[in-house]
């Protein structure tokens, strides 16, 4: 007799926000926001209107926790407005 393991959900994801445990690169917020191109999310680190990210070397990478900060701070000054 084999019991079969419940479908939990992974903690991480839940701390994250649904996020990756890991961060995340340009083409993830391509993703993410369903952008057109990687240049979108260039162009928010050139003009400072993006999620705030960082080099890693020659990369560019976004924490999660920050980019879902910085999603949140959209929608609620949305709402304000």
């Amino acid at each position: 007799m084999s019991r079969t393991r419940s479908a939990q959900p992974d903690p991480s994801a839940t701390l994250r926000g649904g996020l990756p445990d890991r961060y995340l690169t340009p083409e993830d917020l391509v993703e993410l926001f369903k952008l057109d191109s990687v240049e979108t999310v260039y162009a928010w680190r050139k003009k400072r209107t993006g999620p705030p990210g960082f080099r890693v070397g020659k990369h560019l990478r976004y924490d999660p926790a920050a980019v879902r900060a910085w999603t949140e701070q959209r929608m609620a000054d949305d709402q304000a407005a």
